[in-house]
């Protein structure tokens, strides 16, 4: 057999005769920092393995689902049994029923859930959801927060407060996205204005609790405790996107954390994926039943997909939900991701270089900016240049950290204490360079 001599290089170019960009996710291109995209061979536990034979340890986790590692036993062995069953059927399954009653037993805000099979997928159907079970159109969004690429969440803000939103994607009408009104993240006063003028008309607000996409920003209990004040006001749904925090931050997601702050807290709607399909294509939203019944085949919201609670996907979420409830996951994983936040941090100061970092379970965040930014504007002030030179120091380290100035990053169960004593020692070389 003749051996595989493909490299990265000659890889990302026979990729990108054939695949726009050479990739499938446009991020994985490396077009934000430069340079040659890292092909992935094999992956386990904390680390993966390139084309190359490099072994990186892995920031990324398939950006959120692998909260175990990759190729956690109990979760392969799960997996193999149900491709033994059977790959895909078109029918119900038992683990159907399973999965969805783990999920609503972790975040009881919901009496019910839909599972489908993409993140994009399901914040699409939440919203079509909302508008049908509120009889109105308008929705809000927040600038920085990403909620999948449906054409009416492609947005971004109009040119005052008074008007919606504009396309940010060639293929978007401008009339798709005319009820899209974007606001800024964690800006009270704004918020208050928007419902002042069209809160009878909107159906939904929705919201990355702890956004992803501008790397790791944080809403305010303040600016949340608000939006559901203004949503029971007015009418309109508050939608939690917890694809990315969706168990991954807390056992109960990002909405158990306001729950701490906010007595009584709930959203209305919650949009899961990642985590809860442990690494298969695997999504849900749910709400109170009054609203969920308004889908088809009970109500007149229609949404169907071929693939929904796929019994080989489902078979992994629920691997993946059993490891993680077990007693001191989360404390373990929030212990690691703030090790290394505060490890980066302190390796930054020793060099001179601004940096500022946020965790919460294990999904966590770092800025080349003094203080942690509040909404996307503040975030666009990073100097990226630098972040490009910092993610190719740590690359040729060894470390795998988001290929953007924008991702989040993600611990898993996997990294050990030791993982993130050789990230930090990388860290405080490569700062030093900067």
């Amino acid at each position: 057999m003749t051996p595989n001599t493909d490299t990265n290089d000659t890889l990302f170019a026979r990729a990108q005769r054939v695949i726009p960009g050479g990739v499938n996710s446009p991020v994985r291109a490396f077009k934000a920092v430069g340079g040659t995209p890292r092909f992935v061979k094999r992956a386990q536990g904390a680390y993966f393995w390139d084309v190359e034979g490099t072994r990186y340890i892995d920031y990324i986790g398939s950006w959120g689902p692998m909260i175990l590692g990759h190729g956690h036993h109990a979760v392969v062995q799960a997996v193999q049994q149900a491709v033994l069953e059977g790959f895909s059927y078109g029918a119900p399954t038992e683990r159907e029923v399973e999965l969805a009653e783990a999920i609503l037993r972790l975040v009881p805000s919901m009496d019910m859930v839909r599972l489908v099979s993409s993140g994009t997928e399901a914040a699409m159907s939440a919203i079509r959801l909302a508008r049908g079970a509120t009889g109105r159109h308008k929705l809000i969004k927040f600038e920085g927060c990403y909620h999948g690429h449906a054409d009416a969440l492609l947005v971004k803000a109009g040119s005052g407060l008074a008007t919606f939103g504009n396309p940010t994607s060639a293929g978007v009408p401008p009339e798709v996205v005319q009820h899209t009104l974007v606001l800024e993240y964690n800006n009270v006063e704004q918020l208050e204005q928007a419902f002042a003028m069209h809160g009878k008309e909107l159906a939904c607000v929705i919201i990355e609790p702890i956004a992803g996409n501008m790397n790791f920003v944080r809403a305010s209990v303040a600016f949340m405790q608000r939006c559901r004040e203004l949503c029971t006001e007015y009418g309109a749904l508050l939608a939690f996107d917890e694809v990315m925090t969706g168990c991954r931050v807390a056992p109960g997601s990002a909405q158990s954390v306001y729950a701490r702050h906010i007595p009584g807290f709930e959203p209305d709607m919650t949009i899961m994926g990642k985590v809860i399909g442990g690494g298969m294509p695997l999504a849900a939203f749910g709400a109170k039943r009054a609203v969920m019944e308004q889908l088809a085949p009970l109500g007149p919201v229609y949404q169907a997909g071929t693939l929904s609670g796929n019994p080989v996907a489902t078979a992994c979420g629920l691997a993946t939900l059993a490891e993680i409830s077990k007693p001191g996951f989360f404390e373990n994983l929030a212990r690691k991701s703030g090790a290394l936040v505060a490890g980066l941090t302190q390796a930054a100061r020793e060099a001179g270089v601004p940096l500022c970092g946020d965790s919460e379970g294990g999904m966590f965040g770092f800025f080349l900016l003094e203080q942690l930014p509040q909404n996307y504007g503040q975030v666009m002030r990073s100097d990226s240049a630098r972040f490009n030179k910092l993610f190719h120091g740590m690359l040729s380290h060894g470390v795998y950290f988001a290929p953007a100035l924008y991702e989040a990053g993600f611990v898993s169960a996997a990294h050990s204490d030791a993982d993130i004593e050789e990230t930090i020692a990388a860290a405080r070389a490569v700062f030093k360079t900067l």
